[in-house]
C-alpha cells in the first residue's frame, strides 16, 4: 500500500520585545518606569529563502564583527564573545555594530508579523488573572491561529525567555489558538502539526534576525522613534497594536505598508 507523503515542515522564528513587568514590591505598578516598558509584543518570522544559507551568512557576519579590531574591543562584543561567540543583539549593539546587520535585513527576502499589547493592569488583572505565563500565551495564540490550518508540520523556533517559554505556556497558548482559528473554520480543518522548539541566539543565528526586527517595531511605541521602523518597514508585514480599543473600527490598530507606524504611536502611561 502506497504510504502518503510526510507533511512539509515550515520553520518560523518567535521572539519578543519589552518586557511582561506590570507590579513592583507590594504591587506598587511599575509600568513605564526605568527598565519597565510601556508594552510588551511578540513577533513571528518568516525566511523566504534556503535556512541554511541564511544561517550560514548571519553567521559569518558575527565572526566578521567579532574578529574586527574596529568592534571587538568593545565591551558589549568582549562580552559576548567571551562567554561563546558574539551574536547580534539589537538593544545591546552599537550603532556601528547594528549597521551592517540592519543592512543585511534589509536585503534579505523575510517578513515579521508583530502583535503589540499595551500593559494595562485592568486587562492584566481581569484576562490574565496577573500572571504573565497567560499574558504571553494570549500574544503568542493570536500569531499562531492564522497558521494552524495548513497541512503540514510547523517547527516554531522560540527565543528562550525564562517561565513564559515553558512547555505548559505553548499548550496553552496552541489551545487557545485553536479556539480562535474554529471562529473562522471548522475544527476539522485545522490540520497542522505545531511543534515549539525552544532556541537561544548562539543555537539558533536566525533569532538574531526576528529580535532586531522585533527591536524596530518596539522602538515606535517605546519611543516614538521610527528611523529603524522606517528602514526595515519592507521586512515588517504586520504590526497589530492589540489594545488600542479606539481604533478596532475599521481595523485601523493594523498596521501595515498602506498604514505604517509613525511617531504618533508612541505610548504614554496607563492612568491606573
Amino acid at each position: 500500500m502506497q504510504q502518503d507523503p510526510p507533511p512539509v515542515t515550515e520553520h518560523r522564528f518567535i521572539d519578543e520585545m519589552g518586557d511582561s513587568t506590570f507590579f513592583g514590591k507590594g504591587r506598587r505598578v511599575v509600568i513605564g518606569e526605568p527598565g519597565v516598558s510601556l508594552s510588551f509584543g511578540i513577533g513571528i518570522l518568516k525566511i523566504m529563502r534556503p535556512l541554511a544559507e541564511v544561517r550560514a551568512e548571519v553567521i559569518e557576519l558575527q565572526k566578521d564583527i567579532e574578529n574586527d579590531p574596529l568592534f571587538n574591543t568593545l565591551p558589549s562584543v568582549i562580552k559576548r564573545a567571551g562567554q561563546g561567540g558574539f551574536f547580534f543583539h539589537a538593544c545591546k549593539d552599537t550603532p556601528d555594530v547594528r549597521s551592517p546587520f540592519l543592512k543585511y535585513i534589509r536585503s534579505l527576502p523575510c517578513e515579521l508579523e508583530a502583535v503589540v499589547a499595551r500593559k494595562i493592569p485592568a486587562l492584566f488583572q481581569k484576562n490574565h488573572h496577573s500572571k504573565e505565563n497567560e499574558f504571553y500565551a494570549d500574544l503568542l495564540s493570536h500569531l499562531i491561529k492564522n497558521r494552524v490550518k495548513s497541512e503540514r508540520k510547523l517547527v516554531l523556533n522560540v527565543a528562550a525567555r525564562g517561565s513564559t517559554t515553558r512547555d505548559k505556556v505553548f499548550t496553552d497558548a496552541l489551545t487557545i489558538a485553536n479556539q480562535r482559528a474554529t471562529k473562522r473554520w471548522s475544527p476539522d480543518d485545522l490540520k497542522s502539526q505545531v511543534v515549539f522548539n525552544v532556541q537561544t541566539p548562539r543555537t539558533e543565528p536566525l533569532l538574531n534576525i526576528a529580535d532586531y526586527l522585533c527591536w524596530a517595531v518596539q522602538r515606535v511605541f517605546e519611543q516614538g522613534e521610527t528611523r529603524y521602523y522606517d528602514y526595515l518597514q519592507e521586512r515588517i508585514r504586520l504590526v497589530v497594536d492589540l489594545y488600542d480599543s479606539e481604533k478596532y473600527a475599521g481595523f485601523r490598530n493594523y498596521y501595515d505598508k498602506k498604514n505604517p507606524l509613525t511617531s504618533k504611536n508612541k505610548l504614554c502611561p496607563q492612568i491606573t
